[in-house]
């Protein structure tokens, strides 16, 4: 089984995870650009962020086989804070980079004015740079929240068969579906999806244009579970293409809009920046 984790934040992750995904049968993922827990203070803190996920993130992940790729944006929740906002400006000098392959995350986290204008501006800037958009849907009434961020997409210049729309659940994926979107699915040990669900919206919807990610953050997460996913697929009757439509094709077709999907690993290197993921020895 050959999975490409489409939503994965491997920052708050360990090399065990790395280690652990590889021999499940994770080869590639994309990291998209997410909140720190806590509030960040100034653009500047952004900035270190955004150089870690296209040089030590793809580092530490190529010392275990796994081809790395992130999304760059200012998140939801950070777009209400004006200490903030001002990294819409630094955004056009790391969205030409060769390792972003789509603008995110944005979309909404409180539905505010303040999240309308960036998700706009964000947009605009996807469309500008020929990549394609992670939209994060709110947490909480989520069906409000999808509509409002559909409307957005059809207001801007992006085409909506550029966006997937994450972290849907049952109460969102028709919609999303009928409007033309690609179908998100964080799935977590608690809460958004599981396994046993996201088996029954894919008999309900069908596999196409569906990317189911374990978006594997600081939180009680579960990175290998889209390995999950895939085996409670086949269980449930699903067969191998199938899981391989889901699990890989999916989301090489979407993320390969951007012009930038490096499947192959380069030369491997023992160091980054004169640093290596080993201690204490050369």
């Amino acid at each position: 089984m050959r999975i490409f984790d489409p939503h994965i934040h491997m920052t708050s992750r360990t090399t065990d995870d790395y280690e652990a995904m590889y021999a499940s049968g994770v080869r590639a993922l994309v990291e998209p650009a997410f909140w720190l827990g806590q509030p960040r203070t100034s653009p500047q803190s952004f900035l270190d962020y955004f150089d870690a996920l296209l040089g030590w993130e793809p580092f530490r992940a190529a010392q275990y086989g796994i081809a790395h790729h992130c999304t760059i944006a200012l998140n939801p929740k950070e777009a209400n804070d004006p200490r903030c906002t001002p990294v819409l400006d630094e955004l056009p000098r790391y969205l030409v980079k060769d390792g972003v392959v789509a603008v995110g995350e944005i979309g909404y986290d409180s539905m505010t004015p303040a999240e309308d204008t960036a998700l706009a501006a964000q947009l605009e800037l996807a469309a500008e740079h020929g990549l394609p958009a992670l939209v994060h849907t709110p947490h909480r009434d989520k069906l409000v929240g999808l509509r409002r961020t559909l409307d957005v997409v059809a207001e801007s210049k992006l085409p909506v068969d550029h966006v997937v729309v994450d972290h849907l659940n049952e109460t969102t994926v028709k919609e999303a579906k009928a409007a033309g979107a690609w179908l998100g699915f964080s799935v977590y040990p608690d809460t958004k999806m599981d396994e046993h669900r996201m088996v029954a919206v894919l008999r309900e919807y069908g596999p196409e244009q569906v990317l189911v990610n374990s978006a594997a953050d600081w939180g009680r997460s579960d990175p290998l579970k889209t390995r999950k996913v895939g085996e409670a697929m086949l269980a449930a009757g699903f067969d191998e293409d199938d899981v391989d439509r889901v699990l890989w094709r999916n989301p090489v077709a979407f993320y390969g809009l951007s012009g930038r999907l490096a499947l192959e690993l380069p030369e491997p290197v023992s160091l980054h920046e004169g640093n290596s993921i080993l201690r204490g020895g050369e």
